[in-house]
């Protein structure tokens, strides 16, 4: 039998530091996510998907929906997996910081 050794994520990135405070302040992040049927929109935590849908496109403007209602972030991941682009609908600071 083989062992596969996983990397560790690092703390120090940007992406995850930000991705673990949305998530510990209770923030339900929509994720854009290739799937074996296609593309799902998933809200983080959560163990079943929004929706499936043929295009990555369709999934783009139901999870915007969605993050736009509850006034949360859109990430949207490509094939892949890794994260593609990322829209705010709500959490952001206003003014901006810096």
């Amino acid at each position: 039998m083989r062992k596969i050794i996983l990397k560790r994520r690092d703390p120090n990135n940007p992406q995850i530091k930000a991705y673990s405070q949305a998530v510990e302040n209770g923030y339900k992040i929509q994720h854009v996510l290739p799937s074996k049927d296609g593309w799902i929109v998933k809200t983080a935590g959560d163990s079943k998907a929004s929706g499936v849908f043929e295009k990555q496109n369709s999934a783009i403007k139901f999870g915007t929906k969605i993050a736009k209602n509850k006034k949360t972030e859109l990430v949207v991941h490509g094939r892949d997996g890794r994260i593609r682009e990322r829209n705010s609908y709500g959490t952001d600071p206003h003014p901006p910081k810096g």
